[in-house]
């Protein structure tokens, strides 16, 4: 395997030979390197202009920009916010989640991301009807409100994202990338809808035992190459398959920071990036903040650097913050030009 790493820059002023990456308004490259799995620097003939093509989400949604995925857990234990939106009380769980939704809207959201199941470390397993039970009615609701911001549907499950698209999904979330259930693979191709792939070494209840990787970023990087021709050969629309390297999913620290830094190698896989690294343990460790929820300055940071490196979605539970800082972003890397 060989792989391109387009080395992403803001710099200004911007170089009259240079791309822009991954369709990007913000985010350039002049430079390409070019290494093989051990490391070492290889020498290759390669269409740089590919590392340019926009790759778009969804039509509609702009390709220019990142764009904004707000999370909206219906759950009583994931790692930050369980049980903030999540009630005994079904009536209540839908109305928080609205009132949530209509903010997140406000706030300037592009995306907003429903989950029923936490996939913190050590969760159990959430039988499928539950997970049905928790989602369904809040994604149903939303529409009801006349809410159109797309929704993406954050399962594991078939059975369950197959009744998410019915209520009004648009997109499938798999943390799996198709490992936990191959015939979600089938129901995104049937659909035509768009499916992110994420990296994951192990499973919920396994994935901070003691994770090894001889290079985390080519690891990952391969990975998500097999995971993403296995969902082609499923039928899905290779423009419709989105990526994630999975932050804190099977990863030390140390290994958080060296997606976080390489993250533009990904662009070789030739699908969009989505970063979600909100509020995660890393943050707070390298913060001092133990509290997850305290931990938005730290999860904007991570958010900006990502944004640097040409990431197309930010998945994150501070929405106007983040919203509000990549307003600023864009400005000072926009040839000095509010946008």
């Amino acid at each position: 395997m060989m792989y391109h790493y387009p080395r992403a820059r803001t710099d200004l002023p911007r170089s009259t030979t240079a791309l822009a990456l991954a369709g990007s308004a913000h985010v350039w490259f002049d430079t390409v390197d070019h290494f093989d799995a051990a490391g070492a620097p290889v020498a290759a003939a390669f269409d740089a202009a590919a590392l340019a093509q926009p790759r778009a989400v969804l039509p509609g949604l702009p390709s220019d920009r990142p764009l904004v995925m707000g999370i909206l857990n219906v759950t009583p234990d994931s790692f930050s916010d369980g049980g903030v939106l999540y009630a005994e009380d079904s009536a209540r769980t839908v109305a928080q989640v609205v009132e949530r939704a209509r903010a997140m809207v406000a706030a300037g959201v592009d995306i907003l991301d429903i989950g029923g199941e936490s996939t913190r470390p050590g969760a159990a397993d959430v039988p499928v009807t539950e997970e049905i039970n928790r989602t369904a009615p809040v994604i149903t609701a939303i529409r009801a409100e006349g809410i159109t911001t797309p929704i993406s549907i954050d399962t594991r499950k078939s059975a369950v994202a197959e009744v998410a698209l019915k209520a009004g999904a648009d997109i499938i979330n798999d943390v799996s990338a198709l490992s936990h259930d191959p015939s979600l693979g089938v129901l995104a191709a049937a659909a035509e809808v768009p499916i992110c792939l994420m990296h994951a070494q192990g499973t919920p209840q396994t994935m901070q035992k003691n994770p090894q990787y001889s290079n985390v970023l080519t690891e990952v990087y391969d990975h998500l190459a097999r995971r993403m021709e296995l969902a082609v050969g499923m039928g899905i629309d290779p423009a419709r398959v989105i990526v994630d390297p999975g932050i804190g999913f099977g990863k030390t620290m140390a290994h958080n920071l060296d997606l976080l830094r390489g993250l533009s190698l990904y662009h070789g896989l030739g699908a969009p990036i989505l970063l979600g690294a909100s509020r995660k343990r890393f943050i707070g460790t390298i913060s001092g903040v133990e509290e997850a929820g305290a931990r938005m300055p730290g999860s904007v940071a991570v958010a900006l650097m990502a944004a640097g490196q040409g990431a197309q979605i930010l998945r994150v539970h501070d929405v106007a913050e983040t919203v509000q800082a990549l307003a600023l972003w864009r400005a000072l890397t926009g040839d000095g030009a509010a946008i």
